[in-house]
């Protein structure tokens, strides 16, 4: 089984034009170099109901095995991706913001002031990544074992 990953860019600048998305790329980017199949993407400004909606969309279509978002979870006042995703799931996955927070943390000491989230909505595990481009590397570096055991688990293959 192929994971499949879906990518939402959450920023108000790229929305806008004025700033070329990098994080994203590179979500996209790790993707392909770890043979999961990239179903969707897309980009929506830094607002609570463009993002659940965007959310809600591909978990209760099962577009994604795993949503990765990018942006928004610091604590600028347009900062709501949390919130956003925390609308939406329905059973909390607190380890996954742990571990990539703790792995960043050694050589990034402002990775403690992530506020991401992780969590699953249907069949699909929604996790939050920084939006800058370090952040997002740190995150998919924890993120890569976990993608094909995840997909196999929420396709309802559960066996260890």
């Amino acid at each position: 089984m192929t994971p499949r990953i879906a990518v939402l860019i959450i920023s108000d600048s790229v929305t806008s034009g004025e700033r070329t998305d990098k994080s994203g790329a590179a979500i996209v980017a790790w993707a392909g170099v770890h043979d999961f199949r990239v179903t969707a993407q897309a980009v929506v400004p830094d607002e609570v109901g463009a993002i659940i909606s965007q959310l809600c969309a591909w978990a209760d279509g099962n577009i994604a095995d795993v949503i990765l978002t990018t942006g928004g979870t610091g604590f600028g006042p347009r900062d709501v991706t949390p919130e956003a995703t925390r609308a939406v799931i329905t059973r909390d996955a607190p380890g996954i913001p742990e571990a990539i927070r703790a792995a960043a943390f050694p050589t990034t000491p402002k990775a403690a002031l992530s506020r991401a989230i992780a969590g699953t909505r249907a069949a699909s595990l929604i996790v939050n990544l920084p939006g800058s481009l370090g952040g997002v590397r740190d995150g998919l570096a924890v993120m890569t074992s976990l993608v094909p055991h995840i997909a196999q688990l929420l396709q309802g293959d559960t066996e260890h």
